[in-house]
């Protein structure tokens, strides 16, 4: 399994499939990649070598947001719109759907904060 990143990505798969595992890395910006560094993309990612992960690694670091940062970046988006009390803001405080999905037959995974539901007492 080569480390790209700090991503272990799936060695047996398509170069261009694995790339897809890294956060941030889409099958558009994966192709984007194999054609830059002149790779091909129907090889294996187990026959990388070592010259082209990091080859790989510098231009995702230098030209991409990927990764940690890009987590960073959209858990900071988050927290500045909790901080100016926008309605986004406040549906993503309360667990809720943000973008106009209905509540009350849908979105039974994550519906607000966790209700203790009164359980059946225990016959002694």
């Amino acid at each position: 399994m080569p480390r790209i990143i700090g991503t272990d990505i799936p060695g047996k798969k398509r170069l261009i499939i694995s790339l897809t595992y890294i956060f941030g890395v889409g099958s558009k910006i994966a192709e984007e990649l194999v054609g830059k560094l002149g790779l091909d993309p129907n090889m294996r990612a187990h026959n990388l070598s070592e010259d082209e992960i990091s080859r790989i690694n510098g231009l995702l670091q230098t030209e991409y947001t990927v990764e940690g940062d890009l987590r960073r970046e959209v858990q900071g988006n988050i927290k500045r719109l909790i901080s100016i009390g926008s309605y986004r803001g406040s549906r993503h405080k309360n667990g809720l759907p943000t973008r106009g999905q209905r509540t009350k037959c849908n979105a039974r995974q994550r519906k607000g904060k966790r209700k203790t539901v009164a359980g059946k007492k225990k016959a002694a």
